[in-house]
């Protein structure tokens, strides 16, 4: 849910650009000397922040985020824009986003573009608008965050991307692989308007993202274009209908009555008896404690969107 915008003055703004430094090293290179060439000159002053690691950019990000930047760019995938938007949201500093994921639904959902090319169009010229964010006990997500089984697929991804290097294949790979060692599912308290319900299940996905759910042939995207959250719960608790589940995903028939319980909202609490549990939120993993309190933060965070209302995602899908 988006809100009155203006247009960003970038020749007088002190611009941050933050960079996983650990990710493709000539990729890596290649954007720095594009950014060097055709970013800099164009702002009022310039500079580049890159971590060593993943595991150092929200730290890197909040550090930023107090030097007095108007515009800061986060360069990367999900989990690095997620990291900078954690860092900014409540803020008066502007985010950027370049992206360089393999999905990189925060830019699909933006419309900013989701090549980079498309997306340095963006901050060239672009407005500036308010965007809403999600929040599970304070931590910032802007995708999505889930419970149960999907915390072990990003684990089981990440040996397979080592092993096999990063890409879609291999990422919907790592979910078969995951799902199949699956042991025990949940029980969990959903509390939405001071109603409560019991589930069992061994996947909650909470999403953001509407493009997303729009991917996956899932019902809630509209209501995630309302300003809510769709809360996903999966009916099933094996791991054998939880892959079936997984596939008809994959290949766009799952529907909401056969595969999940669907809860349309923009505030919930969840409580599970085991206090202490991984939580994955935009491809990343923390462990956080139960109760789980998730609300949507409206207009919490400002961003750079093309600034004659053109989505270059869609814009860049129509030349392919």
């Amino acid at each position: 849910m988006q809100q009155n915008s203006d247009v960003f003055d970038l020749a007088s703004a002190k611009v941050c650009v933050v960079m996983n430094r650990s990710s493709g090293k000539k990729k890596h290179q290649a954007l720095t000397d594009k950014l060097q060439s055709q970013l800099a000159p164009a702002c009022g002053s310039f500079q580049l922040r890159q971590s060593r690691k993943g595991s150092q950019l929200p730290a890197l990000a909040r550090q930023v985020a107090t030097e007095g930047f108007d515009l800061v760019i986060a360069a990367g995938g999900d989990g690095t824009q997620s990291a900078v938007a954690g860092a900014l949201a409540g803020t008066d500093t502007v985010m950027g986003v370049l992206p360089g994921g393999t999905f990189n639904y925060f830019a699909r959902d933006l419309g900013v573009g989701e090549e980079i090319d498309a997306a340095l169009e963006t901050l060239l010229d672009g407005r500036v608008d308010a965007t809403d964010v999600g929040d599970i006990n304070d931590l910032i997500f802007l995708n999505n965050v889930s419970l149960g089984a999907y915390p072990q697929i990003l684990k089981t991804r990440e040996g397979i991307y080592k092993r096999w290097g990063r890409s879609r294949i291999a990422a919907y790979w790592s979910v078969l692989v995951a799902l199949r060692r699956l042991r025990r599912p949940m029980q969990l308290i959903a509390e939405v308007d001071g109603q409560e319900r019991e589930y069992t299940s061994a996947l909650v996905f909470v999403a953001r993202s509407a493009y997303q759910l729009d991917s996956f042939g899932l019902e809630g995207a509209d209501g995630i274009r309302e300003g809510k959250f769709a809360v996903l719960i999966a009916k099933a608790r094996q791991p054998l209908p939880l892959m079936r589940s997984a596939l008809r995903l994959a290949m766009g028939h799952s529907a909401k009555d056969s595969d999940f319980d669907l809860i349309v909202t923009d505030r919930l609490q969840m409580r599970t008896p085991k206090k202490r549990q991984l939580v994955a939120h935009d491809g990343e993993k923390t462990v956080l404690h139960s109760p789980f309190d998730m609300k949507v933060r409206h207009g919490a965070l400002k961003v750079l969107l093309p600034a004659d209302g053109s989505n270059k995602t869609d814009d860049a899908r129509g030349r392919s």
